[in-house]
């Protein structure tokens, strides 16, 4: 029996099995939305994006159906919970685990950008904390820089506590869109709370767009790090490379007892072990106040999915 996970704007995840007993999640357009073309072409192309990324740190496609009478979409299931539910649950990460979950995050969007994808929807929601690291899943609202877009000029796309100054003015996504998110996910994760202060969904815009981020909370070696991330033009943002670099480094004074700690995600950059701090040189200069998916996919599964599986998860008999 397919078990429910839960449910969003688009559909049902379920929790179902391949012929071969292969555990995947397997997302279940709603029905009425199935019924609009435009939509369709939408969930196509979040497909599509999916089966692009090759990433230790995403969570692979195994088979889809985009033509169906419903529509589907089943990735390897990771058994971790999402890091929103981990940190509201257990509180904010230790620094030693900020830094490990942000390592394991850099080199998913590397293996992203270099699908040709803009993620656009990073956010601790949509990072699945798996034993061997954290997992970014849903492209529901990538951009796939090599077509046109779907959505109307002027939309908003994206959850307004995570979304970057140029996604709210409605320039065009870029890769460095996706690191401005990079860090807000990691200020959540080491403090719980926005460098743009609590309020409603048109303050946060605001803040975002207008006023420098607040990153004292943070630990003395993240703050340099996130601040560079949240700087208001995306030229000034270090690359997932950079980050990468940085992070797989263990910074000075770290404390041993806090590394050696139970983590949710542990990620294995190979960097470990240099006692550096984060490089400075990303300091972003002071701003203006106008703003103009294990490797290959694990493979397909070579069984696929079948008809009575796919009915199964969507809750409907033959």
């Amino acid at each position: 029996m397919a078990q429910f996970l839960g449910q969003g704007g688009m559909g049902s995840v379920y929790l179902a099995h391949s012929p071969g007993g292969r555990p995947v999640a397997v997302k279940v357009i709603r029905p009425e939305l199935a019924k609009e073309p435009r939509f369709r072409r939408r969930f196509a192309r979040e497909v599509s994006a999916a089966r692009a990324v090759n990433g230790a740190y995403t969570a692979p496609v195994v088979n889809a159906d985009t033509d169906c009478e419903l529509p589907w979409l089943a990735t390897v299931f990771v058994p971790g919970p999402s890091l929103w539910q981990t940190v509201r649950a257990n509180g904010p990460l230790s620094h030693a685990q900020t830094r490990r979950l942000g390592a394991g995050l850099a080199e998913a969007l590397l293996d992203i950008h270099a699908a040709g994808i803009v993620h656009r929807d990073l956010k601790p929601h949509n990072v699945l904390m798996d034993a061997a690291g954290p997992r970014v899943i849903d492209f529901g609202i990538a951009h796939v820089t090599d077509l046109p877009p779907l959505t109307d000029p002027g939309a908003l796309l994206g959850t307004p506590h995570f979304m970057s100054p140029e996604q709210i003015t409605g320039s065009a996504p870029t890769t460095a869109s996706d690191v401005f998110s990079f860090g807000l996910v990691l200020s959540f994760a080491a403090g719980e709370r926005s460098p743009f202060g609590d309020g409603s969904n048109a303050q946060l815009l605001y803040r975002i767009v207008h006023t420098p981020p607040d990153v004292r909370s943070l630990p003395d070696g993240l703050r340099v790090l996130v601040t560079a991330c949240l700087a208001k033009r995306p030229g000034q943002r270090p690359t997932p490379a950079e980050l990468l670099d940085a992070l797989g480094r263990r910074p000075t004074g770290t404390d041993r007892a806090d590394t050696d700690r139970p983590d949710p995600a542990r990620p294995d950059t190979g960097r470990a072990g240099t006692d550096r701090h984060a490089p400075t040189l990303w300091l972003p200069q002071p701003q203006h106040s106008t703003v103009a998916l294990a490797r290959n996919a694990h493979a397909l599964l070579a069984d696929g999915l079948t008809d009575a599986l796919l009915l199964e998860a969507a809750g409907h008999d033959r």
